[in-house]
Order: C-alpha cells, then sequence, then structure tokens
C-alpha cells in the first residue's frame, strides 16, 4: 500500500481542487445520476463538463495556450 501522504503529494502535484456549492437537495440527485451511470460523482461532473466544453465549441485556456505556441527547433 502507499503511505498517505505520497498518494495526497501525487493529487496535488496533478489535480486542481474544484468545490462547487450546489442548491441544497441536488447533490443527492447528482450522486443518484452518476450511480446510474456507473461512475463516480466526481468522473460524471468532470465529464459533463467537458461534454459541455465540446458541445459548444469552447475551448479551456491551457487548450488555446498549447494550440498557440510555436514548436522550438
Amino acid at each position: 500500500m502507499h503511505p498517505v501522504h505520497t498518494i495526497e503529494s501525487n493529487k496535488a502535484a496533478n489535480y486542481d481542487r474544484l468545490y462547487p456549492y450546489v442548491p441544497k437537495g441536488r447533490k443527492v440527485v447528482y450522486e443518484a445520476a452518476a450511480k446510474a451511470a456507473g461512475l463516480s460523482l466526481n468522473d460524471f461532473v468532470t465529464r459533463a463538463i467537458e461534454e459541455k466544453i465540446e458541445r459548444e465549441g469552447l475551448e479551456s485556456p491551457s487548450e488555446n495556450e498549447e494550440q498557440d505556441e510555436e514548436p522550438q527547433e
């Protein structure tokens, strides 16, 4: 097993935290929908956001920066 501090260090190095507030009672609805889809709540929310970005033709700033960079020679 990995020590807890190693797991937490990995999360801190590879993920950003997002703390959305939702109307009272909606969390249980979102959890049920995620479970029905066979996903964790985190994966369900992340996929929903990514699908909306793709559907509406939006891009994140980091994706725009990567596309604008010229290759180094």
